[in-house]
């Protein structure tokens, strides 16, 4: 289960919900004025529809919030053309449409909803005001803008549940790996940036049973002013949970027994009734109480409260201590760092395997300089060869203080791609190519059966895909 807060915004585009229709042929219309659909920019001033696919239309808006959002995200849009986006466009709508077709892929308002209130939240906190919101998307009020942006992010999150449906099951075989490499030209073999691999070693501070014992408490209080005084759950969980993802909607959350959380909170979520409230309870994040609103077959909507106790500056110092003799013992040939990893690390993810870091991008040993996060970067850029670090204080995605000690273990120079070298990277590229082929294959098909109209001047665009049905 991981309790963190989104810190990056993607602007979305927009997009309109019309009439469901079905067709195999595309309906000609009138010629509309000339405009210049190669460039970014048009003397048109006129909003309207320029394409529809399936359920879904496009307006000439939704091609100017795209160069909005490229720019935003910091990409150069002076080579991207209006006809490029608008097959982007069509593309995720395509995408959208079909799964709305597809009785196994289920989007629940619920979840849009939940999702919609941590984005606003995110977005307010870039942005930083209602009102600067409103007027980046051109809303009207509140309502408005919440409207809108349900139906994206419902249309978004459909198009990429159609997508993963696609190559769930596109695998990708070592005979088919060595053959993608065999037929890479040498000139046009791809050049891997420096790497390094990195371990550590985690001494987190003991909490005193005095101070999980306030914590415990204080959510019985809460617990109490609910069930006894119809204080507002939602509002106490916007007010007091430490659980930053959910705390802008109140603590919310809808789980099944497949979602990724930790057990206890599982267990204890799937053993209470419609509208119990849990006895605070303990997981690595720290305690919680559970309110179960829900009961959905197999599918609990609740909200939660998660506080963790405080760690005194004793706990602290005495942490720094304990990580700075187990840096000694290193020193001294007394234990290994794998060795010491293995039987002093307070963190289980890399205790078992010596304290290697995974890269999360992609899950393998190896961090590449220019893509590693800065944080870490810059705290193992000086390191020599094998040695240990100063005990450093770190605070991990619970907002847990803590101390580690970490190690260079190894260093990758920049260089060509080699297949034995670089197997795993090779043959996620592999794979890629291989779900690439995938996904347009089925989507030529789908573009057959599916109602395109195409207006004006876009019609005269050079699309990769046939869109046009010529």
């Amino acid at each position: 289960m991981k309790f963190t807060a989104k810190k990056s915004l993607v602007f979305v585009f927009l997009c309109l919900i019309s009439l469901s229709m079905t067709a195999q042929e595309i309906i000609q219309d009138a010629v509309a004025p000339k405009k210049d659909t190669t460039s970014k920019t048009t003397r048109r001033k006129i909003d309207g529809v320029i394409a529809t696919v399936g359920s879904y239309i496009i307006l000439d808006s939704d091609i100017d919030m795209e160069y909005v959002e490229l720019s935003a995200g910091g990409n150069s849009v002076g080579n991207i053309t209006r006809c490029q986006l608008l097959e982007k466009l069509m593309e995720e709508r395509l995408f959208a449409h079909q799964a709305q077709l597809d009785s196994t892929i289920v989007v629940k308002d619920a979840e849009i909803n939940a999702m919609m209130e941590e984005r606003i939240s995110v977005i307010l906190e870039q942005i930083g005001s209602l009102d600067k919101m409103l007027k980046f998307y051109n809303k009207k009020n509140e309502e408005d803008f919440r409207s809108f942006f349900f139906d994206v992010l419902k249309q978004n999150k459909l198009s990429i549940e159609m997508r993963n449906k696609i190559v769930e099951k596109v695998e990708i075989t070592p005979e088919e790996v060595r053959t993608f490499f065999k037929n890479i030209p040498k000139n046009e073999l791809p050049t891997f940036g420096a790497e390094m691999e990195v371990s550590q070693i985690v001494v987190e501070p003991k909490v005193s049973q005095e101070d999980k014992q306030a914590v415990i408490d204080r959510l019985n209080d809460i617990r109490k002013d609910v069930m006894e005084n119809g204080a507002s759950f939602k509002t106490k969980a916007v007010i007091y949970t430490q659980d930053r993802a959910s705390a802008s909607s109140g603590g919310y959350y809808k789980i099944n027994r497949k979602t990724p959380f930790v057990k206890e909170f599982k267990d204890v979520a799937f053993s209470l009734a419609e509208g119990e409230i849990s006895k605070p309870f303990e997981t690595e994040f720290g305690f919680h109480i559970i309110l179960v609103e829900r009961i959905r077959g197999q599918e609990v909507e609740l909200r939660h409260i998660l506080l963790t106790p405080k760690v005194s500056d004793a706990a602290l110092r005495e942490a720094k201590e304990r990580a700075e003799l187990i840096r000694t013992k290193i020193n001294n040939g007394e234990i290994t760092f794998a060795e010491a990893a293995r039987s002093m690390s307070d963190e289980k993810e890399t205790r078992a395997n010596g304290g290697v870091l995974l890269n999360p991008k992609t899950l393998d040993s190896r961090f590449e300089l220019t893509k590693m996060d800065p944080a870490l970067y810059s705290q193992v850029s000086n390191l020599k060869d094998k040695e240990v670090s100063l005990a450093l204080l770190d605070e991990d995605q619970k907002g847990t203080k803590r101390y580690k000690l970490l190690m260079v273990t190894n260093r990758i120079d920049s260089h060509t791609a080699d297949y034995a070298q670089d197997y795993t990277k090779i043959k996620d590229l592999a794979l890629k190519e291989k779900q690439f082929k995938e996904l347009a294959k089925w989507t030529n098909e789908k573009i057959l059966e599916t109602y395109i109209r195409i207006n004006g001047q876009y019609r005269e665009c050079s699309y990769d895909n046939n869109w046009l049905k010529k």
